[in-house]
């Protein structure tokens, strides 16, 4: 059974300054995990600490007993994969050679054709099959964005780490994905450990959530026990109100301001904020096309 374990976790660019501090962590056996949190609290900074990416200022992270900085690089491979947020890849190469490549660490000779094999299936998955002889870096985002998490199928891995999967996609594509990664979870035995900016998919679709707050794990476990009001609040400073949905969390932002505005048929805008901003007033489009002229106080 795939395991990963972090020990007191601790990384920096500087010792005064701590990205990630004493993070303790277990994960056993195939499942989707979802690391959410505000932005800058060190989510994208876990993520190549268990890749090995970044090298720990204190502790360590384990796969399977075995801490990741004594792995050998093509074993390390065919252990975990990674997709990034983005990549850096901007040569002009096809969609089917980018997707080949995760094929690196399993690769023998004369191993094409098996290899060929596994590429188009990771390629059907995405849905980026039409596309194999276009230009990688002549992509729209979207479909870069499927390419990439193509590759990381094609790699194979037990252990697959996502940087944000759904960035950059339309809402059908960002259900779909990570529909696929549970799918993978359960059929292939992968475990999948994302970073996701939505709550609700990460609710709705993750066996398990990893809530990060200022560099430390502020709650973990499941949707139900992590998806609370009162953990939004202290997280995100956001009010919401945490309903049930086909069994699972679903939040609902609150926003005092927008529906005091929204009783009256106007759009409203913190004026203060406006006023701070371009000293004038703003004229508002209500509903049936009124339009109405708020004025700074």
């Amino acid at each position: 059974m795939t395991e990963v374990e972090i020990s007191d976790l601790s990384f920096g660019y500087t010792k005064d300054s701590l990205i990630l501090k004493d993070i303790c962590l277990s994960l056993k056996g195939p499942q989707l995990v979802s690391v959410i949190g505000p932005n800058g609290v060190g989510k994208s900074t876990l993520i190549h600490c268990i890749d090995n990416i970044l090298s720990p200022t204190g502790g360590q992270v384990s796969v399977d007993g075995v801490p990741v900085t004594e792995y050998r690089p093509k074993d390390f491979a065919k252990k975990v994969g990674y997709v990034p947020y983005t990549s850096g890849d901007s040569f002009p190469m096809t969609v089917v050679d980018t997707v080949l490549m995760g094929r690196n660490p399993h690769h023998k000779w004369k191993s094409l054709h098996d290899d060929m094999v596994v590429v188009e299936e990771a390629m059907r998955m995405m849905d980026v099959s039409d596309l194999a002889m276009r230009q990688f870096n002549e992509l729209s985002a979207g479909q870069h964005q499927r390419v990439m998490l193509a590759r990381g199928i094609a790699q194979e891995p037990e252990i697959l780490l996502l940087d944000e999967p759904t960035a950059n996609l339309d809402i059908r594509h960002q259900m779909d994905v990570i529909r696929l990664l549970k799918t993978l979870s359960v059929e292939k035995g992968i475990m999948v450990i994302m970073i996701s900016h939505d709550l609700n998919l990460a609710a709705k679709y993750s066996d398990n959530i990893v809530m990060m707050s200022e560099g430390t794990i502020y709650a973990a476990g499941t949707p139900e026990e992590v998806i609370t009001a009162g953990n939004i609040k202290h997280v995100y400073d956001v009010d919401s109100e945490v309903i049930v949905k086909e069994g699972r969390p679903f939040m609902v932002p609150q926003d005092p301001e927008f529906a005091a505005g929204e009783a009256t048929g106007v759009l409203y805008v913190p004026v203060h904020r406006w006023r701070a901003r371009h000293g004038r007033s703003v004229s508002c489009r209500g509903p049936g096309g009124a339009v109405r002229e708020v004025h700074p106080p």
